[in-house]
């Protein structure tokens, strides 16, 4: 049994202190309702799939009258008709009693047949390993796909266009199965510990959000992939000391900032087997990423090719049968480039022209752009940024996206006229300031529309569009809505401060619900602070945002800001300010917006204020402690990066550059470095299993504390991933002990002017 230790080296020795045992109990009964029952638990709607072109949809529900069962259930759009159009029944494998349990589903291109991914398997941040059944729903049968494959061992699988074909991936190869008769083919044949075709690698799955590495051709007659080699690329050996007599190793091949990546490349296959046509992308395919892939017609392949430090991002057009590629587009940017997720073509089948993100103006915005980029026509002008493209309605001429640009802190859906003529009007409605999330049909007449507040839970309706008329509720959330209206009856505040270099930071804000303002609060701050995170966000936060709460209840005002560098719609300058120096800029600005907060409003204490994290958050609360002690009196680190060498070669280079070309800037910008202007308490917490972030960052932390004689308080968390959230009780022991620490170090409560408590 592992138990928090505080370790504290000084030069008259080494001695470890408990930390506290008991929460009050009522503050151990809201963190068990939290975060270890049902009573906050969103009511959610889907997982849902548009058919018909959207005058359709449907959707996964209990089945009535069997406990534990599912069926998917059809609604027409515009009438909400019911009916049934899977039954539970049809999902009883034969010789079983039970029917299958849906984690995903999805519909063959005509909706006579249905794809089933069950019994899955978590692989790093997902379940993408499992079962999959096919129904034909004429006929009734019910299929496993794979043949003699291990129970829980296919992945990615995708019904071809034509409907009649499955691909997937097993053990690293590339199979086709026809539906008709069962026929396999394996595409290739040369996968294992260190080859994978038709997935990726843990790099690429982690920082480019790419797991399913192929793509069925428009007719169905073949597929492009992406082959990796990893040979070469360092292995980390995560230890599993818990689930067996002896420890062993599980292996990742991870690449660390400036060390090898894998050789990526990108080939077509004809879905009836046969020899793989390699697409001839230029330069060494170590030092370049193929981040993003598709079709761009039925004989040409489209593709992202980025060069490692991500500031070049080619557009290419390979010929899927000879391989040859030409480059159509270049993107460049002095700091770094985003992968363009919304490349979606015009024109027809063939794809005349695409949509292009670029902050070429120093706005991210959206383009077209001819098929052989010649001609690049600007489509949403405006001093804002579109955060992102939900939706092309070619025939209607328009442009669908999400944007804010009145405050950063919110969203709203927008669209513009897709020649790029007149201005973009907002679609959203004025009155519900908030967060506005859409899912749009296919035919761009309805959508799926969540709406919440940073004081409202999620609300999910069916909208009409361009009109915006509700037409019917989804998801009301009326039971959450009704648990959490104590806890949200003093609306949180949301604020700009101003820094000493007159820029003006986003925040909220959330006091007592009994707050008398002529008393002092401790202060406590929640931070992420780097490129692939904003926390100042007007939408429900969940359950982190419930403890937060509770945690102000208890007599703590908590509050966020983001600093310069954070992802915020506030145009490129905003965004990549902070290049080559992660955690310089934002921890400054971190500590120039408490300075500025305890200045200005006199019921903050600045003698207690106190700093928390987790990832990208715990390496700036670390920063926080070690740059500014003067401002920060306890912090708590979870999951942190003390070490920038330590991470990933996308993540870290995109903003830091190569260690080998910015050695200064990594040293400067490591808060292991600074770890000697350490004064407060600080609780540093970790997983042993986390592939993401290493334990190995945090280990070589607590030896840099011990050399230095610092006091550090530390929970490891035994096998448990970078969410700390394996095992019984887990995510609750972790949120009972930061709020044990926080009560015993950051002492909770309003005092006088004069510092007495009241």
């Amino acid at each position: 049994m592992r138990r928090v230790m505080i370790v504290l080296a000084a030069a008259s020795g080494v001695a470890a202190t408990p930390l506290a045992g008991q929460l009050p109990a009522p503050v151990g009964d809201m963190l068990r309702r939290v975060f270890a029952s049902g009573d906050f638990a969103p009511e959610r709607f889907g997982p849902a799939r548009w058919i018909a072109g959207g005058t359709a949809y449907t959707t996964v529900e209990p089945a009535a009258g069997r406990s534990g069962a599912s069926e998917i259930v059809r609604y027409e759009t515009a009438t909400g008709a019911r009916s049934i159009a899977v039954a539970a029944r049809q999902l009883v494998p034969p010789g079983d009693t039970a029917p299958l349990d849906v984690d995903e589903y999805a519909w063959s291109s005509d909706a006579t047949k249905l794809l089933v991914f069950t019994n899955t398997r978590r692989v790093w941040r997902q379940n993408t390993r499992g079962d999959y059944w096919v129904l034909e729903r004429g006929s009734g049968a019910l299929k496993k796909l794979g043949g003699d494959a291990p129970a829980s061992s296919l992945m990615y699988a995708k019904f071809s266009p034509t409907g009649d074909r499955v691909a997937y991936v097993r053990q690293g190869d590339l199979y086709v199965e026809r539906l008709s008769d069962g026929r396999i083919t394996r595409l290739t044949a040369d996968a294992d510990s260190l080859h994978v075709n038709g997935m990726t690698d843990w790099v690429y799955e982690e920082e480019f959000d790419l797991r399913d590495g192929f793509r069925w051709s428009p007719d169905g007659s073949r597929l492009a992939y992406w082959r990796f080699d990893m040979t070469g690329v360092g292995t980390f050996l995560l230890t599993n000391d818990t689930d067996s007599l002896y420890p062993f190793v599980v292996p990742v091949q991870y690449p660390k900032a400036g060390t090898a990546n894998s050789s990526v490349t990108a080939g077509v296959v004809s879905a009836d087997g046969g020899p793989t046509t390699w697409l001839q992308v230029p330069d060494d395919p170590r030092q370049n990423y193929i981040p993003r892939m598709e079709w761009a017609g039925p004989r040409e392949v489209v593709l992202q090719r980025i060069n490692r430090a991500q500031t070049v991002d080619r557009v290419m057009l390979a010929d899927a049968a000879t391989g040859a590629v030409r480059t159509v587009l270049v993107e460049q940017d002095s700091a770094w480039l985003d992968v363009v997720d919304d490349l979606r073509w015009l024109g027809g089948g063939g794809g005349k022209e695409f949509t292009w993100l670029s902050e070429r103006d120093g706005w991210r915005h959206v383009y077209r752009v001819s098929r052989d980029g010649k001609t690049v026509r600007l489509v949403t002008p405006g001093a804002f940024d579109v955060i992102e493209v939900a939706a092309v309605d070619e025939p209607g001429g328009w442009l669908y996206f999400v944007a804010s640009p009145d405050n950063a802190t919110q969203r709203y859906l927008y669209r513009a006229r897709l020649d790029g003529r007149g201005t973009p009007e907002r679609v959203s409605p004025g009155e519900r300031p908030g967060t506005h999330d859409y899912d749009i049909s296919p035919d761009a007449r309805w959508a799926w529309h969540t709406y919440s507040t940073f004081d409202t839970p999620s609300l999910t309706d069916l909208v009409r569009l361009p009109s915006h008329a509700t037409v019917r509720t989804l998801a009301a959330n009326d039971r959450l809505h009704a648990a959490v209206a104590p806890l949200t009856a003093r609306p949180a505040e949301f604020f700009r401060v101003t820094l000493p270099d007159s820029a003006t930071l986003d925040g909220w804000m959330i006091r007592p619900r009994d707050f008398d303002s002529t008393k002092t609060y401790p202060l406590l701050m929640h931070v992420y602070g780097e490129p692939a995170g904003q926390t100042v966000l007007d939408r429900w936060a969940g359950r982190t945002g419930l403890w937060h709460r509770m945690l102000a209840d208890q007599g703590y005002v908590v509050a966020s800001v983001d600093n310069r560098g954070t992802p915020a719609p506030r145009g490129r300058a905003w965004r990549k300010v902070v290049h080559g120096a992660i955690g310089v800029l934002s921890s400054r600005e971190q500590a120039d917006a408490v300075r500025a907060l305890t200045r200005s409003r006199r019921y903050l204490d600045s003698t207690r204020v106190g700093i928390w994290g987790w990832s990208g958050g715990g390496s700036s609360t670390l920063q926080a402690m070690f740059r500014y002690p003067d401002v920060y009196q306890v912090g708590m680190s979870v999951a942190p990066v003390p070490d920038e060498r330590l991470y990933d070669t996308i993540y870290q280079e995109r903003y830091m550059g190569l260690p080998q070309e910015n050695a200064a800037g990594y040293e400067t910008a490591s808060a292991i470095n600074h770890a000697e202007g350490l004064r407060g308490r600080l609780l540093v917490v970790h997983g042993s299993g986390d592939d993401n972030v290493h334990y190995q960052g945090t280990e070589r932390l607590l030896n840099r504390l011990i050399a230095l004689g610092k006091p550090v308080d530390f929970m490891e968390y035994p096998n448990r991933s970078h969410c700390i959230c394996e095992g019984r009780g887990t995510t609750l022991h972790v949120f009972s002990l930061l709020t044990r620490y926080l009560l015993e170090h950051l002492p909770a409560g309003p005092r006088t002017r004069d510092g007495r408590g009241v």
